[in-house]
């Protein structure tokens, strides 16, 4: 009769009632509210069922809330002791993609499994996330030197490059976005990381002009290429590469205060917008519902990111803490370079808008990972079960 044990007088399960994080749950609601409403709108004219796009997209978050419901159950420790299982999983499935991928627009991003399509890089963010977390931890105090440091960049790196290689450069920049966040938090000399996180910069902003200038080689794809070229300077090819960024634009320009309303944006509604219900989504919010709606969609992501750190400052445990310190590092870089590439301060990625975003893989993901928040937060007091 677990549900009768107590802890400190208090029935087991009042007390994880009590430490549920409701404000962190209402946030996700009301996110998962605004994507399917957007979504009705941003693929009225995408496909030859109006609707199919949100029926999809309810059944993947009624997906995602039986996951969050069963991972409360078990505690998020569990996840340490199998993280080499899980991290062994996990290349096999991204080098699976490269060998047996289902080719959509000439990238290997997705696999079919009995008529269903799902793209692994997604979940291979949680993966690494949980699986990284262990290793951080068991590492913990040795992380001074560059010799400390190396272990750690060789274990983001290995499915980081089977993510390039097929093509995706958004997810991976996601893995460093992960990997930066984990390993400050752990304690990673900063001098050092400082040094290293610049020094790239650098080098990378070199080899880009140095590409334009003298015609340098770089280990991108043409169009990836392209996408740098175009945000360095949008009107270069304004009809082609420069599309995407000019018509993203257009549409949050001419949204205004108050947006033009659901269904009444042109740039969304004619499919002058490419892409306008997954990676360009927040420009179907610009247009529509203007920059009240705008703002509005960034407040609740931003009450998302401050209640996952004050999870992970209350966390009862360091491997807590780093999990959901690389969930909140995933969600917050890909927020704002998502909405950077669509208001044309960012390179166009590919990044999707959590919660927001069209994708089955991605929504599945994200709630994964309220699941864990939730998780670290119910338990971070003892409980015994």
């Amino acid at each position: 009769m677990p549900i009768q044990r107590r802890l400190g007088g208090t029935p087991l399960h009042r007390k994880l009632i009590r430490n549920l994080d409701y404000t962190l749950a209402a946030v996700v609601v009301l996110l998962l509210a605004f994507s399917l409403v957007v979504m009705r709108s941003a693929s009225a004219n995408v496909g030859a069922e109006p609707l199919d796009f949100v029926i999809k997209q309810t059944l993947w978050i009624f997906t995602g809330l039986v996951i969050i419901g069963i991972s409360l159950f078990f505690r998020y420790q569990t996840f340490a002791r199998y993280s080499w299982y899980i991290y062994g999983f996990n290349l096999v499935i991204l080098l699976s993609v490269i060998l047996v991928g289902v080719n959509v627009n000439g990238a290997h991003r997705w696999i079919n499994v009995a008529g269903f399509q799902f793209q692994p890089s997604e979940f291979a963010k949680l993966f690494i996330i949980v699986g990284f977390a262990d290793f951080l931890t068991t590492r913990q105090g040795r992380l001074d030197t560059l010799k400390d440091l190396l272990p750690c960049f060789i274990y983001i790196a290995v499915p980081m490059l089977l993510i390039l290689k097929q093509p995706d450069l958004g997810t991976s920049l996601v893995f460093l976005a992960i990997m930066l966040g984990m390993m400050m938090i752990a304690g990673a000399n900063k001098k050092i990381m400082g040094l290293l996180t610049f020094g790239s910069l650098a080098v990378a902003i070199f080899a880009i002009y140095g590409h334009m200038t003298w015609g340098w080689w770089l280990p991108l794809q043409d169009y990836q290429i392209k996408r740098l070229i175009i945000f360095l300077d949008p009107d270069i090819d304004p009809l082609k590469s420069g599309y995407h960024i000019r018509q993203s634009l257009i549409a949050i320009g001419s949204g205004g205060l108050f947006g033009k309303g659901l269904f009444q944006g042109s740039q969304a509604q004619l499919n002058f917008l490419p892409e306008h219900h997954t990676d360009f989504i927040f420009s179907v919010i610009g247009e529509e519902l203007g920059f009240i709606g705008s703002v509005s969609l960034l407040a609740l992501f931003l009450m998302m990111i401050l209640r996952g750190i004050k999870i992970a400052l209350d966390a009862r445990d360091t491997y807590g803490t780093l999990v959901v310190t690389g969930i909140v590092s995933m969600w917050l870089f890909q927020v704002l370079v998502n909405v950077g590439m669509t208001t044309g301060i960012m390179p166009v990625t590919g990044i999707p808008l959590p919660f927001v975003s069209y994708g089955g893989s991605a929504m599945i993901t994200n709630m994964t990972c309220i699941g864990l928040l939730l998780n670290v937060c119910l338990r971070r007091q003892s409980i015994t079960f």
